[in-house]
């Protein structure tokens, strides 16, 4: 069965940047698109970013456009969010899923905060 691990996240101050991982195992990693989401504390599942299979196709949620790029190793099995110039609302659990969201992750907690 597919599993996906988050990793990366931390404690930053708002201007920072940090790169998230997302490992992928127990399924063909390379045919599926990947998405990342995000739950801020008290809110709901906000979609973040997507890549198609190949990583040649992105697309980026108006909130995180021009500072957020998503990537992906097809080698290495995993996808990357790296993120620049993070605001405070950035806040969040990050998850990664398939694009037809078969599996998801644990998520890993991203904090903004001076």
């Amino acid at each position: 069965e597919g599993r996906l691990v988050e990793s990366g996240g931390d404690l930053v101050q708002p201007g920072g940047s940090l790169r998230l991982s997302c490992a992928a195992s127990g399924f063909t990693f390379s045919n599926y698109p990947m998405r990342w989401y995000r739950q801020a504390p008290g809110e709901g599942l906000e979609w973040v970013s997507r890549i198609d299979s190949g990583g040649a196709d992105t697309s980026y949620s108006d909130s995180v456009e021009g500072r957020f790029t998503i990537s992906r190793d097809n080698a290495k099995n995993t996808l990357y969010l790296q993120m620049h110039a993070l605001k405070t609302e950035d806040t969040a659990v990050y998850f990664c899923t398939t694009d037809s969201q078969m599996f998801w992750g644990p998520g890993t907690q991203v904090t903004v905060s001076s």
